[in-house]
């Protein structure tokens, strides 16, 4: 495959946001309809709430805080649900007890990039299945230690890393760099650094941004896409 057809697609995501896992599967399907584009996918960090202490709130305290009611949630939850089960997610809300902060994970993540670009996304796939269909606090250690194991990682390195401060403030310029770009809400899918489609918008328009922006970059004209 020539390197022209290929793209780079960077997402702007967060290990806790379930609009983000519903995109994670749309972007899987949008790949798979571009045909024989040749698409790189890098995950990159955002925190929908830096404030959430390292150990994390109960998730219901937290968001009865944020939404007011039992009733917003429920109807927020009834909403995303059916939405999920579509892209074949089984969100379980009920099962999350922690409300996480997503710093560590996010670091762990970056990690993951460097060990390659497959074991990046199968770290991602794995946080977003722990914590919405199993309810798991992708905040701890433990949790973030065998995820990494599971993705093939080297999980006594991540075990060393993660007490330390090793690129935290790495993640946090990253995260402050997507919000100096206009980025406020997640996912955000970049397309080759310059074109952005925001949001888990349905499979057949990422695959049309990303049949188009490859067109463009075979054809010198980046610049004009958007």
């Amino acid at each position: 495959m020539s390197e022209d057809n290929s793209i780079t697609v960077d997402v702007v995501s967060d290990a806790v946001c379930p609009w983000c896992f519903i995109g994670q599967k749309r972007l899987d399907k949008a790949i798979a309809a571009a045909g024989d584009i040749e698409v790189h996918v890098r995950w990159r960090p955002f925190q929908l709430d830096p404030t959430i202490p390292p150990d994390g709130k109960d998730r219901r305290e937290y968001m009865l805080a944020k939404f007011g009611s039992e009733e917003r949630i429920r109807q927020m939850h009834a909403r995303i649900e059916p939405l999920g089960e579509a892209e074949g997610i089984n969100f379980a809300f009920d099962a999350i007890k922690v409300a996480a902060n997503t710093l560590d994970a996010h670091r762990v993540i970056r990690w993951a990039g460097a060990a390659g670009e497959a074991v990046q996304n199968r770290l991602v796939r794995q946080l977003f299945q722990l914590y919405f269909e199993e309810g798991a606090n992708v905040g701890d250690h433990a949790v973030l230690i065998e995820a990494a194991r599971e993705a093939g990682m080297d999980a006594a390195v991540v075990e060393t890393l993660l007490p330390t401060d090793a690129d935290v403030e790495a993640v946090r310029t990253e995260i402050a760099t997507a919000s100096r770009m206009g980025i406020t809400g997640v996912p955000c899918f970049l397309l080759e650094g310059k074109y952005a489609v925001m949001g888990a918008q349905d499979a057949d328009t990422l695959a049309d941004a990303i049949r188009q922006v490859a067109a463009a970059k075979a054809k010198g004209e980046l610049e004009k896409v958007g």
